[in-house]
């Protein structure tokens, strides 16, 4: 593995970026819509609705959080569809690009993007609702990081899909997020679920972080065991995600696939 290399691909997606007002448009204009319009919902329910004290502040934060999981992985699959959309995948496995360094580049790269998309957002929603990130302290930290393992864990699955199947899988990048955002229990507790639904949920890291966040928000009570079990999971779906991207490229190799992805 080479540094070097690993810079040159995340330098071509950064001159992309930069060169193109549209994209920088798009990466900024997104997540500041969604918290205007989670905000303004946000207080609605405060001024109609007693079940938090703190109702603005407690789905405001769930929306900035979810929306920092959904730019990680949209940046990871749309980097990877960027290299599609340009006839330029088989330019990079043809190079001496590794594979391994390729991920790396990619991953590095998203978390750009999801900064430059997110950032300006949250600053927006410290003058407009009060309501500021850093409230949940340094549990944050970890908080963020799971969200990022898992959103990057998402955009591995996608890619290993669109490596397999070709731009054909491209809508399941769209969607991959929303099949699970409503047993992610974003803006409700793991209670809310039926009963048989519950565990499943519970499977998952968003159940864990979510729940974490509203503690804090609404018991300021920090539960590590929230985190650790997010973290957990996450290393587990990680590690399965890398196993099943090296297994789908190994496949489109051997068919030969890979010379029609872009076509």
């Amino acid at each position: 593995m080479k540094i070097r290399r690993i810079l040159s691909l995340m330098l071509r997606h950064f001159y992309l970026i930069k060169a193109s007002l549209p994209r920088i448009v798009d990466l900024i204009y997104w997540p500041t819509v969604q918290i205007i319009l989670w905000g303004f919902v946000s207080k609605f329910f405060t001024m109609h609705s007693t079940y938090f004290n703190n109702t603005a502040g407690i789905i405001l934060s769930a929306a900035i959080l979810y929306d920092f999981l959904f730019r990680s992985s949209i940046s990871y699959n749309m980097l990877f569809l960027e290299e599609i959309w340009s006839r330029n995948l088989i330019n990079l496995f043809v190079s001496p690009l590794k594979v391994n360094e390729i991920v790396i580049a990619l991953t590095c790269t998203a978390l750009l993007r999801t900064l430059i998309g997110l950032v300006p957002a949250v600053l927006i929603a410290i003058p407009l609702f009060g309501i500021s990130l850093l409230e949940l302290g340094y549990p944050l930290i970890l908080l963020l990081l799971s969200l990022y393992i898992f959103g990057i864990t998402l955009g591995l699955l996608v890619t290993a899909g669109l490596v397999r199947f070709g731009p054909s899988f491209e809508n399941i990048a769209w969607a991959s997020l929303f099949f699970i955002a409503p047993i992610g229990c974003i803006y409700y507790p793991v209670e809310i679920l039926p009963n048989w639904l519950q565990p499943i949920a519970l499977a998952l890291p968003l159940a864990h972080i979510f729940e974490e966040t509203r503690s804090i928000l609404i018991t300021n009570t920090v539960h590590y065991s929230n985190i650790y079990y997010a973290l957990m999971l996450n290393m587990i779906y990680l590690i399965l995600a890398i196993c099943t991207f090296y297994y789908s490229f190994k496949n489109a190799k051997i068919k030969g696939s890979l010379i029609n992805v872009g076509e």
